[in-house]
């Protein structure tokens, strides 16, 4: 078992910043990939960006979040990132962070591959 708890949400003005933690526990953090994804109101949990360890610390974005999000982990810390520059309302979701263990033919983008998840943090974004 993986429990994960993200912190970080909140509200903030358009053009803002936030970063989201997602601390992990309870099996080797390393061996997981650690996936970031969002829902809004009324629609489905999205992908939005992805670090793999298979891969050498490959990371993967949303084409909407390309450029202004970055995500990044601390195996150390059993932590991974997710800083949000320049957010837009459409920004504004529940993110969750979620864990799967690492196989070759994982397919990073699919909420569907991903065996933990937790609980979410609003980010909200005023205009």
């Amino acid at each position: 078992q993986v429990q994960l708890v993200e912190s970080g949400g909140g509200l903030v003005q358009a053009g803002g910043s936030l970063r989201l933690s997602c601390a992990a526990s309870g099996r080797t953090f390393s061996n997981y990939a650690m996936g970031w994804f969002r829902q809004a109101p009324g629609k489905e949990r999205e992908f939005v960006s992805a670090i793999r360890w298979y891969t050498g610390d490959s990371t993967h974005y949303a084409d909407s979040v390309k450029g202004r999000f970055t995500i990044s982990r601390d195996n150390a810390k059993n932590t991974v990132y997710l800083q949000m520059n320049n957010l837009k309302p459409e920004d504004t979701a529940v993110y969750y962070c979620a864990a799967v263990a690492e196989h070759p033919s994982l397919q990073i983008r699919s909420l569907d591959e991903y065996d933990y998840w937790g609980q979410g943090t609003q980010v909200t974004v005023s205009s």
